[in-house]
């Protein structure tokens, strides 16, 4: 199976921990073609980078081309600014092509509660695996 991964640039070092324990299953799981670029660096080089990529780089269609090719999107939606299974603007926008592709949309954690736009995600009918990976594999 083919997974691409989805999720904060603030979380580049966990999805790597998430590709690899998909790697060891037998399965490939893509993180953005960017996403070593921001391991170890801390949460303001990391927005500084992101924005640079976005603006330079066109990191957004790269990622569109991997979700396309995948058979499958997992939102690594991890608590931020406070906000338990956080999804930002751009995982919620790759959730939506997933969702136009007709790609099953897994998440990490429960449907967050984010005003505006909750009702579009849980009309996405995503599966939510409350942290267990096999749960896409089985």
């Amino acid at each position: 199976m083919k997974i691409a991964l989805c999720y904060s640039m603030q979380y580049a070092e966990k999805a790597k921990e998430v590709q690899d324990w998909f790697k060891n299953q037998g399965h490939e799981a893509f993180t953005t073609g960017f996403n070593k670029e921001f391991i170890g660096l801390n949460d303001e080089e990391k927005e500084s980078l992101k924005l640079e990529q976005k603006y330079e780089q066109d990191a957004m269609r790269e990622h569109w081309s991997t979700i396309k090719n995948s058979d499958a999107i997992l939102v690594l939606n991890y608590e931020k600014h406070g906000i338990p299974g956080y999804i930002g603007g751009n995982s919620f926008l790759e959730m939506g092509w997933a969702y136009i592709l007709k790609k099953p949309i897994y998440l990490l954690n429960p449907i967050p509660k984010i005003p505006y736009y909750e009702t579009e995600i849980i009309a996405m009918k995503p599966t939510v695996i409350h942290g267990d990976f096999s749960k896409i594999i089985k």
